[in-house]
């Protein structure tokens, strides 16, 4: 353990060092392993900068590492790339923001360099265009130690906080909690839509953060299910009273809650987060969905993603259907910090 913290250690010395991007990035990091909303987060972010007066008409870009991912390299993802040559996330970021270029490194610095010269980058295509980026929000780079992000948010999960957590193997840090310090903004995320008075409060001080630094609190909204295959879909199944639900998420009880609201959950198939799902596993759900031939089909949006990879079949293809998720602040105030933020970089 002595010697996991001594790398660790060195490596946050490093980042501390680490040289930016030539132009403005914002990263959304974590502490832990998965499970604190980082694409929701990222997501929210890119909604704010749209709608910005100084990057509302700005080349925005995404660069993830395209966890789980099956190509090599930096890659440009399309909107038809599939989730086991972009990864889940990534994709999914690409089809609900067309106007912001997506693409996957697993190293950071090369991959903003290759934004930042845009078309002159190998990977832009006549069907892969890569506008020059302006602006670039870094998914998961807060343990990146050759870049140094302009602006670094780091995303603390209400419901499993870093304070009563331990380091891999023992618990599910992947840093030390101390690094927090090292953040330009904490989010604790995931949050009950009230708090109780005094809970902010008490988290700056769990969490052993500075007075002068900006401690923000979001919840997870829930939408409409939407169809993942809309020229196919039947939607009476979603008026149904009675759902089967499937997900490879880190913690599927937020989602289980919410869907336990509207339908009776008559059978739950859970998989490993980011799973590829095989052709054993699309047969395993038809077989729930025949079971119940009048429920409807539910999962997350990067399960969605990850489902689309495999050859589905028409009665899976009717009745599937993804909810998709936003991350929103409690208060408008931490909204209108991180929109000054932005808007300074």
């Amino acid at each position: 353990m002595l010697i996991q913290r001594l790398i660790l250690s060195r490596a946050a010395k490093a980042w501390r060092n680490a040289p930016g991007a030539a132009v403005p990035t914002v990263c959304v990091g974590n502490i832990t392993v998965g499970g604190t909303g980082k694409t929701p987060h990222t997501e929210l972010i890119l909604r704010l900068l749209q709608e910005s007066d100084r990057w509302g008409g700005a080349s925005l870009a995404v660069l993830s590492s395209g966890y789980k991912r099956k190509s090599k390299g930096f890659q440009i993802v399309r909107r038809d790339s599939t989730a086991a040559f972009a990864g889940d996330e990534p994709l999914q970021i690409a089809r609900k923001f067309p106007a912001v270029t997506v693409a996957v490194d697993k190293n950071r610095v090369e991959g903003c360099a290759k934004l930042v010269a845009g078309a002159d980058s190998p990977a832009a295509t006549a069907s892969a265009p890569c506008p020059a980026a302006d602006l670039i929000v870094l998914d998961d780079a807060f343990q990146y130690k050759r870049l140094h992000a302009s602006l670094n948010i780091v995303l603390v999960n209400y419901r499993r906080p870093i304070f009563e957590d331990r380091l891999l193997p023992f618990g599910r840090l992947r840093d030390l909690p101390s690094r927090i310090k090292d953040a330009d903004a904490v989010i604790v995320t995931k949050c009950p839509s009230v708090l109780e008075d005094g809970e902010r409060e008490e988290w700056r001080q769990r969490l052993r953060l500075p007075e002068d630094m900006p401690l923000w609190f979001t919840t997870v909204e829930y939408c409409e299910p939407v169809p993942v295959f809309p020229d196919q879909a039947d939607t009476r199944y979603n008026y149904s009273k009675t759902a089967v639900l499937f997900s490879g998420i880190a913690d599927d009880t937020p989602l289980r809650a919410h869907v336990s609201d509207t339908y009776k959950i008559v059978e739950v198939l859970k998989f490993p987060d980011h799973h590829a799902f095989s052709k054993g596993d699309v047969g395993q759900i038809a077989t729930a969905v025949r079971k119940h031939p009048t429920a409807a089909l539910l999962t997350t949006e990067k399960d969605a993603v990850r489902v689309l990879d495999r050859d589905v079949p028409p009665e899976i293809r009717e009745r599937l259907f993804a909810v998709p998720v936003r991350a929103a602040f409690l208060d408008s105030a931490d909204q209108e910090a991180l929109q000054q933020r932005l808007e300074k970089l």
